[in-house]
């Protein structure tokens, strides 16, 4: 079993994924981040096999694994917190600005159950929306 942060995910996947299989990808910590490079990871882990633990905060664009690893192959502990948003872009001068149509395209990709979860909170906004807990572990096995 490997123990990285997504952040650390990000730098280290060509040789984590190049080297022999692991039994699991566990996600410790990620405060999310630009969607490309975790859409690129999280399609390496799908086609790898892996089991993905989420074993701690996995906020934003992390979330995307929820979308691209299929759910049977996802469990989650006690310290597992999933945070969810409206998409956004950031300008050149570092302003955030609301992207209502990827917003869209990002919630319906979520499985159903996490989309219904977020649509009973009032959607995708700016607002920080934390699934963990009990609502978490109705959704997702607890792992072994």
């Amino acid at each position: 079993m490997q123990r990285i942060t997504f952040l650390k995910a990000l730098m280290l996947a060509s040789a984590l994924l190049a080297a022999p299989a692991a039994a699991e990808i566990r996600i410790i910590q990620s405060p999310g981040g630009q969607v490309g490079p975790f859409l690129d990871l999280f399609e390496k882990v799908r086609e790898s096999g892996e089991r993905v633990v989420i074993d701690g905060p996995c906020l934003s664009a992390c979330t995307l694994v929820l979308s691209i690893v299929p759910g049977e192959r996802i469990c989650v502990t006690k310290r597992a917190v999933l945070g969810f948003h409206a998409a956004r872009s950031v300008d050149r001068r570092g302003r955030f600005y609301a992207e209502p149509e990827a917003s869209v395209a990002v919630l319906a990709a979520y499985p159903g159950p996490v989309r219904d979860w977020i649509s009973r909170r009032g959607g995708l906004t700016s607002r920080l929306l934390l699934l963990k807990g009990r609502d978490l572990a109705a959704i997702y096995p607890r792992c072994r």
